[in-house]
């Protein structure tokens, strides 16, 4: 049998329930008002999201697809290489701490944007690296940070390209996250995939 509480008990549990439920609607609206998005493609996307979300600004790095014609693909549809999706992450950015011009010269840090067949050990489509810009602003500022790296050793070898951005869908759990859940799996894989050794060649430490 179901004991129900007495009358004022349950209108103060009501009062406090719709005074929660108030605040939790009001925190993530203030909050928010200087969040934005972006989405990178990298290759690897357990690289990727572990390089940008350690960046200060960065709220968050999600895992997933981007720039494909399937919708709600899963890992194993995208290693197929026939959606048209990369490996992409999506970073949530606080626009008081860091600029979406900002962000994106950090991105060109974590890749080789001279290859075009992946990225180190990763190779194929949806290994292929590309920013995607959702607003003329990002196009911009995307555009003007290409323009900065596209000097010295680098000039016209530049192979990254600026697209418009694509629905964005999110890996499955077990890759969310996946250097803090497998350190040891990950740093195997970053040590045999020689990506350190390109970057330091291009970038330097």
């Amino acid at each position: 049998m179901t004991h129900q509480a007495p009358t004022p008990f349950r209108r103060a549990l009501r009062f406090a329930a719709t005074l929660s439920v108030a605040t939790a609607i009001a925190l993530p609206a203030f909050a928010q008002q200087h969040l934005e998005t972006a989405v990178f493609a990298g290759g690897c996307f357990w690289t990727m999201e572990h390089g940008l979300e350690i960046i200060p600004g960065v709220v968050k790095a999600v895992s997933g697809f981007s720039g494909g014609h399937v919708p709600h693909p899963s890992y194993e549809d995208v290693t197929t290489e026939t959606t048209g999706h990369l490996e992409a992450v999506q970073v949530t950015f606080d626009t008081t701490k860091i600029s979406y011009r900002q962000l994106v010269d950090r991105y060109w840090r974590l890749i080789d944007p001279t290859d075009d067949g992946g990225q180190a050990c990763d190779r194929g489509p949806s290994y292929h690296s590309a920013v995607f810009v959702a607003s003329p602003e990002q196009k911009r500022d995307a555009e003007a940070s290409l323009a900065a790296i596209n000097t010295g050793k680098l000039r016209g070898h530049i192979v990254t390209p600026i697209r418009a951005a694509a629905p964005f869908w999110p890996a499955e759990a077990y890759h969310q996250q996946f250097t803090q859940k497998n350190p040891a799996h990950y740093a195997a894989y970053r040590v045999g995939c020689g990506r350190d050794a390109v970057l330091k060649s291009i970038w330097g430490q």
